[in-house]
């Protein structure tokens, strides 16, 4: 009988205000800025943990729109899934440092390239999505035995 291969869910999230993108100034990772993200609780679900992560990290309250992109990476005898979703704010509620943050901020694109970033990932990301990224449907994540339609 073969052994489960461990592995580590994560949800990351593009939240999007006109030409604003947020992003979150990091206790930890050198504290750099990146998108809300983090990993996913036992027993919550993607979508959950990316609404979760969120609020945790900037304090604003967010409506998933879809995903832009499910990633499956093995790594030896372990692998990681990270589903990047598009979302937008549920209100005007401002962003603001948390306990898990030291600051959050919505920016452009270019206020974004002043940032020290953790990666080139999240510019990579946002020119993405603000240049018209396929979202797919949130239903992609279904749980076993859901409907098909």
């Amino acid at each position: 009988m073969r052994e489960p291969i461990p592995t580590w869910y994560f949800a990351l999230v593009v939240v999007r205000s006109g030409t604003r993108f947020l992003v979150v100034h990091e206790k930890k990772h050198g504290q750099r800025w990146y998108l809300p993200a983090g990993r996913v609780e036992p027993g919550e679900s993607l979508a959950d943990g990316a609404i979760r992560e969120t609020r945790e990290e900037t304090g604003v309250p967010i409506v998933l729109d879809g995903i832009v992109r499910i990633e499956h990476t093995p790594r030896g005898d372990t692998a990681r899934v990270r589903v990047i979703f598009a979302a937008h704010p549920a209100d005007d509620t401002q962003p603001r440092a948390t306990d898990d943050s030291l600051a959050a901020a919505f920016v452009t694109l270019d206020e974004l390239d002043r940032l020290p970033l953790r990666g080139d990932e999240v510019r990579e990301l946002f020119r993405h999505v603000a240049g018209g990224a396929p979202i797919y449907p949130l239903a992609l994540l279904a749980e076993e035995g859901a409907p098909y339609f």
